[in-house]
């Protein structure tokens, strides 16, 4: 019993030695470099930016309009006058015209009211049989009916003032008691507002509607 069991210890301790010198001779003999364990490297990768994926939007072609202003000057003239205070008298209106020398008026009698004008024109038709005095020396207007010539011993459309009346401009107008009578280039025409009756008279022609 005492030889196993020195045996036992012997193994034991032989055992021991062996890693004893194992050990030792590990330590001592050339140790190795130290392992080195690889440590898992994070590297930092810097924050990623996904970025939107860019519309690309093409604006149409540009077309410029060129715009010329062609600027219109316009004379504008001043509109006829149709104020009759400077041919008034006593209510009726009185002119002479222009061109052939017609002496005219806008009256106011007892029995009518009439515009004419007293002067040389041509053509003038037939006398009628109940003019006994002068006849066809001007054209009247009345409020019943077309123009008609004058049968009449003398003036009548005249002031009385001077021997000829105010001169009416070619182009103005003059009006009084509804009727309305124009100097034109060639002559006078008188017309009754309401109707449109008249006349036109000058020179070398004449016309009654």
């Amino acid at each position: 019993m005492r030889v196993r069991s020195g045996r036992v210890v012997a193994a034991v301790f032989g055992v021991a030695a062996v890693f004893g010198a194992a050990a030792c001779g590990t330590s001592e003999a050339g140790q190795a470099p130290p392992s080195s364990i690889a440590v898992p490297t994070t590297t930092a990768s810097a924050p990623t930016t996904t970025l939107a994926p860019t519309t690309t939007t093409t604006a149409p072609p540009t077309t410029t309009t060129t715009t010329t202003t062609t600027t219109t000057t316009t004379t504008t003239s001043a509109p006829p006058s149709t104020t009759a205070v400077e041919y008034a008298r006593n209510e009726a209106v009185y002119f002479s015209s222009p061109v052939g020398g017609f002496e005219c008026g806008i009256i106011s009698l007892p029995t009518r009211t009439e515009a004419g004008c007293q002067g040389a024109t041509t053509p003038i038709p037939a006398r009628p049989e109940n003019c006994m005095v002068n006849w066809g020396n001007g054209i009247r207007v009345t409020g019943n009916g077309p123009g008609e010539f004058l049968c009449s011993g003398g003036p009548v459309y005249t002031s009385g003032v001077s021997a000829a009346d105010s001169v009416l401009p070619v182009g103005d107008k003059v009006s009084s008691f509804g009727f309305t009578c124009k100097s034109e280039a060639k002559g006078v025409t008188c017309v009754k507002d309401d109707t449109g009756h008249g006349f036109r008279i000058a020179t070398d022609s004449n016309d009654t509607f």
